[in-house]
């Protein structure tokens, strides 16, 4: 197994075809077919299953595509480190919708001035996908609600949120779940931890919510909250910076649901030199 045979295995699992990803590789579709079975003999297993003109990686495929990924990013981060180059490359963030939002776009703005030759891309998403994607190497790294308490991840607290509840104008002060019992709630889709921490408030209280309408994004949840259609959980950096905000009542949840704090987490052993400046550049904006 050497690194070409991996840049070819991950071409093949980027594309699902030997044709595009020879083209990527800049090889023959034969030479790339010889590789990958040698590839696969070396390893005694099958990376891909077979369909017609496609391949899908198969669940040991899937599971060597992540050290493929961090070993080819070793090799090119080891290159820069004796080159003595500034950190480049490819530096993918995940963020939550209301951090990409709110909290970051300074810190970002400075990263992209600091650090001209990184390619920075974000992703904006509930905490579920965006650990999936740190876990699958499509993300370098992510901010979600944490403290995350998975094995293959390392990580840091950054932010510290406050979870407001959001009703109609006009609403009488909500101080627990069983005064709203029923009431529909606009929330992302099931994986969003958000959404998890607003039925976790409604069951302590022996209570449920009416109708969850699942929305894309905090805007569309605010306007069905002004439209008097239900209520909505977050946060309150989140809130205040939406217009529209002062025409609905909002209050903190109770001092046990009240406070989520979002960390920024990677796949353990795998901090690149970008997350390390994209680190350092975190704790002077955040302090």
């Amino acid at each position: 197994m050497d690194l070409t045979q991996l840049e070819m295995f991950n071409a093949v699992a980027q594309t699902g075809s030997i044709t595009q990803a020879a083209q990527i590789v800049h090889r023959v579709p034969s030479n790339l077919t010889t590789r990958i079975r040698q590839l696969e003999a070396d390893l005694g297993v099958e990376l891909f299953i077979r369909e017609s003109q496609r391949l899908r990686l198969s669940p040991a495929g899937h599971s060597f595509l992540r050290y493929s990924q961090q070993i080819l990013a070793l090799v090119d981060e080891a290159r820069m480190v004796v080159a003595g180059d500034e950190p480049q490359g490819l530096f993918s963030l995940g963020a939550l919708e209301s951090t990409a939002a709110v909290r970051i776009p300074e810190t970002l703005a400075r990263y992209n001035q600091r650090y001209p030759k990184i390619q920075f891309d974000l992703a904006t998403g509930p905490s579920g996908t965006m650990i999936d994607g740190v876990m699958e190497g499509t993300l370098s790294a992510a901010f979600v609600d944490g403290p995350v308490m998975h094995p293959g991840l390392e990580g840091m607290p950054v932010y510290q949120e406050e979870m407001m509840i959001v009703a109609a104008s006009g609403h009488p002060q909500i101080t627990r779940a069983s005064e709203v019992n029923g009431t529909s709630i606009y929330a992302f889709r099931a994986n969003c931890s958000y959404r998890r921490h607003f039925e976790s408030w409604f069951q302590a209280d022996h209570a449920t919510p009416g109708r969850i309408h699942e929305m894309e994004s905090y805007h569309g949840m605010l306007a069905c909250v002004i439209a008097g259609a239900g209520l909505a959980l977050m946060p309150r950096s989140m809130l205040e910076s939406m217009p529209g905000h002062h025409q609905v009542e909002a209050w903190p949840l109770g001092e046990k649901w009240r406070w989520l704090t979002t960390w920024l987490v990677w796949r353990r052993g795998a901090k690149s030199r970008q997350l390390e400046a994209f680190i350092a550049l975190l704790d002077e904006t955040v302090a």
